[in-house]
């Protein structure tokens, strides 16, 4: 690996960004892992207690939908069993592109989310678990990463299901965990505090570190609980990482993670901050995020945020005290690495994915055609206002917003598969919700 030589970071376009990476090129001499350079922290918290930006993966679950290996409606990972080559391969493209922090593709793998409305899997929560283990530490011995196992919200909170039974769903892959010996633990996607406050309690019981992430924006958790009082209730919980991922777009996310970092050192708790966003832009969107959109899940591309917004996204992030930076649905290994560009500086390194990216559009200076190579320059791209070619397209959707959450009938998940007479209920209720707007 090795920081861009020759004329492209010399080039009087780039002197910018050359004047401010001197920290990368002051390092670049020191002995190098296969995709990263060392770190001189072992574990999470000794990384982000020595104020190291950790770089976490992007969106497995839309990533191999798009990909033909999740199913999308249930999002459930038994790619991790039925295709380990996919899984393997999407772990190593966000290592190489700069994510030090291989997160177990273990999301929805619990027993009642595999097992709910009609799936007919013949694979266990605990066969997902360990495989997704497996991949995770396989790759991540490839490099500098930690390994994380994870949790998120379960069907059976959402059923209104006793925390005995949810806190021993959570159990179950936790015992998967501790026998992977995963380096840390994280709780996220939780829409409701006190289901999070749930998942950490029993993550807590390895004695591993436990980071917890809700997917909430600056209105606070599906019952109104703000961002702030979330994070202290997690924190005194035991978490030592609090933060947000999913369902909100990256600036919206980091205004909320800024609103926790706020309120515990109000109440004079320690913490270490972490977000994890979506790659669309969501301005448009009410408390229950992208998932009221009109466009979710199949028509969200118009919404990608380019790689240049990435950089914007990494920089407001860092410039907030967050230290463990990464995405969700629908980044890509080529918005990791811009994150990864964008903080090398302050890493001393650049990710090994871009030995093939020119920085800042640099290698356009090759292109054969001259207008394309005048596009080979900082401001050009940070200036730049995408069209998205549909002229009879809005910029913005109405949200469905049907204020459906935990405690109503229409949530409570079963079994088996949903039943005509449900979806004649939910499209008279769909008519219903548009009709009001």
């Amino acid at each position: 690996m090795k920081l861009r030589s020759g004329t492209e970071l010399k080039s009087t376009h780039f002197l910018q960004w050359y004047k401010t990476a001197h920290k990368v090129i002051q390092v670049l001499s020191r002995p190098k892992g296969r995709f990263t350079v060392t770190s001189a922290a072992t574990g999470i918290l000794e990384r982000l207690n020595a104020n190291e930006v950790v770089i976490g993966d992007g969106g497995f679950v839309f990533a191999l939908e798009k990909r033909g290996y999740v199913k999308a409606g249930p999002w459930t990972p038994e790619a991790a069993v039925t295709h380990p080559e996919a899984v393997r391969q999407l772990h190593r493209e966000f290592l190489r592109a700069g994510s030090n922090v291989m997160q177990a593709f273990t999301f929805y793998a619990s027993d009642d989310k595999l097992e709910n409305r009609g799936q007919t899997l013949k694979i266990t929560g605990a066969q997902v678990n360990e495989a997704a283990c497996d991949l995770a530490r396989e790759v991540a011995n490839e490099g500098d990463a930690l390994m994380a196992g994870g949790v998120c919200q379960t069907p059976s909170y959402l059923s209104c299901k006793s925390e005995t039974e949810v806190k021993a769903i959570f159990k179950k892959q936790l015992d998967v965990f501790i026998k992977k010996n995963v380096d840390f633990l994280i709780a996220e996607y939780f829409e409701h505090v006190e289901e999070a406050e749930w998942a950490v309690q029993v993550l807590k019981m390895s004695g591993k570190p436990v980071a917890a992430s809700m997917c909430i924006g600056p209105q606070g958790d599906m019952h109104g609980v703000p961002p702030g009082e979330c994070a202290v209730r997690l924190v005194k919980a035991g978490a030592q990482i609090v933060g947000v991922n999913c369902h909100f777009d990256p600036l919206t996310c980091v205004e909320a993670v800024k609103m926790m970092k706020a309120a515990v050192e109000k109440a004079g708790l320690k913490a270490h901050y972490m977000v994890q966003p979506l790659a669309y832009h969501t301005p448009d969107c009410n408390c229950q995020g992208f998932i009221d959109l009109p466009e979710f899940p199949f028509a969200l591309e118009p919404r990608i945020l380019t790689r240049w917004d990435m950089h914007k996204y990494a920089r407001e992030a860092y410039n907030a005290g967050i230290r463990f930076i990464g995405g969700c649905c629908g980044f890509e290994p080529y918005h990791i690495r811009a994150v990864a560009e964008e903080l090398a500086p302050e890493r001393g390194f650049l990710p090994q994915a871009s030995d093939k990216h020119g920085l800042w559009g640099a290698a356009l200076e090759m292109h054969t055609k001259p207008w394309v190579r005048a596009r080979a320059r900082r401001d050009y791209w940070e200036n730049i206002h995408p069209a998205s070619g549909r002229p009879k397209c809005p910029s913005l959707s109405s949200p469905e917003g049907w204020g459906v959450t935990k405690g109503h009938t229409e949530l409570l998940q079963h079994r088996e598969a949903t039943t005509a007479q449900e979806m004649q209920h939910v499209l008279e209720r769909q008519k219903k919700a548009k009709s009001a707007v």
